[in-house]
């Protein structure tokens, strides 16, 4: 993947070496529990760790904005950047505007969120109270060793996927997904992730056009975003966790269906094609 010479900007809140202290007393039962209520009954893991945590989210921190000066943080900037330019040209030719995330925070364990206490063991998500991105960057060696998704090109999908959710939020489709139910094959969170899904693959067929080539992605480079969406699909998580599929549990999608809505989108380059709610086939 290209990305070295793309432009910073992308809106990086650095809170990493912050440390989690004063983010509240979760503790390792607290993770388990939210990472049950995520893979079992398809609740939210912010949710949870906000229950567990307290009634009320914790005060937010704040870390230092800018690009960062190692290469990890780097490389988040520079995606996060063309992503959201990519969105800026969509909204754009839609005669709207795009208004990009608050912030895409790097973290080190645990974090203050608009969504209750984050934790890496969620992995990477989008808080829409807040409107941010959050990622621990040690997520990247679990997608690699855990998941067998390896590369800056399926890193980059997973920017631009949670990117995809800011998105949903400044469209309406979050309040649609609510109204439809939160887990199940047909569900309403299924389609909201398999439209992020097709989200990425917009920015992935589009990055390069924006950035004057500075910022690509090549077959290759798409063949390993397609293997980061399989690997996160919820049959090979479920598989892997407990021996068994439960499609009424899904909450994100099959990895076959992750696969397909990602190739859609960077086939197309249109967000118009990525209308996971009207479909009847997901």
């Amino acid at each position: 993947m290209r990305w070295r010479g793309g432009r910073g900007g992308g809106g990086v809140e650095d809170r990493r070496g912050m440390g989690p202290a004063g983010v509240g007393g979760v503790g390792v039962g607290g993770v388990v529990l939210a990472l049950i209520g995520y893979f079992v009954f398809g609740v939210d893991p912010s949710t949870t760790l906000s229950v567990v945590g307290g009634a009320a989210p914790p005060a937010q921190q704040e870390g230092v904005r800018g690009t960062p000066a190692d290469e990890a943080g780097r490389f988040v900037d520079v995606v996060s950047a063309n992503v959201n330019d990519v969105w800026t040209v969509v909204f754009r030719q839609a005669g709207q505007r795009y208004r990009p995330p608050d912030a895409v925070v790097l973290y080190d364990e645990a974090t203050r969120t608009g969504c209750g206490t984050g934790q890496s063991a969620m992995g990477p998500f989008y808080c829409p109270a807040d409107r941010k991105v959050y990622l621990d960057l040690s997520f990247w060696q679990e997608l690699e060793t855990r998941y067998g998704a390896g590369g800056e090109a399926a890193r980059a999908y997973v920017i631009a996927h949670e990117i995809g959710h800011h998105v949903q939020n400044l469209t309406g489709a979050n309040d649609q997904a609510q109204k439809m139910g939160a887990k199940g094959a047909e569900s309403g969170s299924v389609r909201l992730e398999l439209q992020a899904d097709c989200y990425a693959g917009v920015w992935a067929a589009r990055a390069a056009e924006v950035s004057g080539g500075q910022v690509s992605l090549d077959p290759a480079d798409i063949e390993d975003g397609l293997r980061a969406a399989a690997a996160v699909g919820d049959d090979t998580l479920q598989r892997k966790a407990q021996g068994r599929v439960v499609p009424d549990a899904f909450t994100h999608g099959s990895s076959e269906q992750r696969m397909r809505w990602f190739r859609k989108g960077s086939q197309s380059g249109d967000p118009d094609a990525c209308d996971t709610f009207s479909t009847g086939r997901l």
